[in-house]
């Protein structure tokens, strides 16, 4: 999922250039522009009476700026998974794309003769790939693991025998494993559990359908496996245990994550709910008043409504929530002055091929000329992002579906984004 080419970038500019040549929209003839817009026109209007009163629609071309379509664009829908795209574009922009978050070591005692007297702390950076190697291999292709932590500490510390325990810091974030649609509470729903510091997601098996009790201390406790397994000795006294480390302590090796670009595409393309909400959690640690899912939201409204000038409801950063609210002509604005930003648009998934589209409008004239965010909960089915159109402009769209039952909406979606993909204005 994370191997993505995007296209987006060029097909960008190939549809600046064709707007300034005589080839672009302004040299087309109204009659062609008129009946393109018709055929457009009738073939959202079926879908969107299809799908009922509770949903709404808006595409925008781009490249001349002229709205195509509008069907309740302004009226407040629930956004589901589209809700990442606030979280993840108020990461990007709070965070940068080339920033990552750092798991470390920090140590409290004395080196003598390769032997470390004393406690190290293993704390928590927010980084939600934090794991082991296969792990992170086998889900992402990439990650921080516990095992070039060791491997980082090692080469720093020349450390050969440990005498003392190990502490396992979560202290950035508060303790909640959950959001609020989940009461706050542990739930195979959020694909993990919340913190500060976890390993493997918190699953408990290999596909995540049981979560461990205390997710801190299991990243406390493969990290004294790893040491061992790199051939440092434990003594009796290298227990771990779930604690914050002291002013004192000095650092003494560190993992960094992915780039916050990569975790970007590894949240959107996938549509992933714990890597949302741990970023959410990093904005409010980093940004605003502390790493909890109501200070991450705050940022990301803050963010959205200064960056973006759009003001949606939320109160999650996955859209598992369903006080979050959001309009078709919000997420339009949103992709408007996102769609140069490369880190943003190479995170979505691509029809036909990748992420949550790799189903969807497979041998269609939308397969690869069309990206996205899905949004779906049991009763509300979304679907947005970018086509590049039969005329070489790049159009955005957002079709909001409430109400409604998912299988149903999905081959009524795919059948308008391939009208908004052959539109030939």
């Amino acid at each position: 999922m994370l191997r993505i080419a995007s296209r987006l970038a060029a097909l960008l500019a190939v549809g600046a250039l064709l707007a300034g040549t005589a080839n672009g929209a302004s040299a087309r003839s109204p009659r062609a522009s008129a009946s393109a817009l018709r055929s457009l026109d009738g073939a959202l209007n079926v879908g969107m009476k299809a799908v009922g009163r509770f949903s709404g629609a808006y595409v925008v071309d781009l490249t001349n700026g002229h709205v195509l379509y509008s069907k309740n664009a302004r009226i407040a829908r629930l956004p589901a998974s589209v809700e990442k795209l606030y979280t993840t574009s108020a990461a990007l922009s709070e965070f940068g794309p080339d920033a990552t978050l750092t798991t470390s070591v920090l140590g409290l005692g004395q080196a003598r003769a390769g032997t470390y007297t004393g406690t190290l702390y293993l704390r928590g950076g927010g980084d939600p790939t934090f794991g082991s190697a296969t792990f992170d291999e086998a889900n992402y292709g990439t990650g921080a693991t516990v095992q070039q932590l060791v491997a980082n500490l090692i080469a720093a510390t020349q450390i050969k025998k440990l005498n003392g325990p190990v502490v396992a810091d979560q202290s950035m974030f508060d303790s909640l494993r959950g959001t609020p649609a989940t009461g706050n509470a542990p739930s195979t729903e959020v694909e993990g559990e919340l913190g500060a510091l976890t390993f493997n997601r918190g699953w408990a098996n290999s596909d995540g359908t049981a979560l461990v009790a205390h997710p801190a201390l299991q990243a406390g406790q493969q990290f004294a496996t790893a040491l061992k397994a790199a051939g440092v000795k434990l003594t009796g006294r290298a227990r771990a245990s779930a604690g914050t480390a002291p002013p004192g302590a000095q650092t003494l090796a560190a993992v960094r994550s992915p780039t916050i670009a990569t975790l970007v595409a590894m949240t959107n393309t996938p549509s992933d709910n714990y890597f949302a909400e741990t970023l959410l959690k990093d904005l409010g640690a980093r940004f605003g008043d502390g790493g909890t899912t109501a200070d991450g939201a705050a940022v990301v409204r803050m963010t959205i409504a200064q960056k973006f000038g759009v003001h949606p409801r939320l109160d999650d950063g996955s859209g598992l929530s369903r006080f979050d609210r959001t309009t078709p002509f919000q997420v339009v604005s949103l992709l408007r002055q996102q769609a140069a930003n490369a880190s943003f648009t190479s995170s979505l998934a691509v029809a036909g091929r990748t992420g949550t589209l790799v189903d969807e409008m497979q041998h269609t004239f939308a397969q690869n000329r069309c990206k996205g965010k899905t949004g779906t909960l049991h009763d509300v089915s979304n679907l947005v992002g970018y086509c590049h159109a039969r005329d070489g402009h790049t159009l955005a769209y957002a079709l909001m579906m409430n109400g409604i039952v998912p299988d149903y909406a999905h081959p009524i979606q795919d059948r308008m984004v391939v009208a908004v993909s052959k539109y030939d204005g």
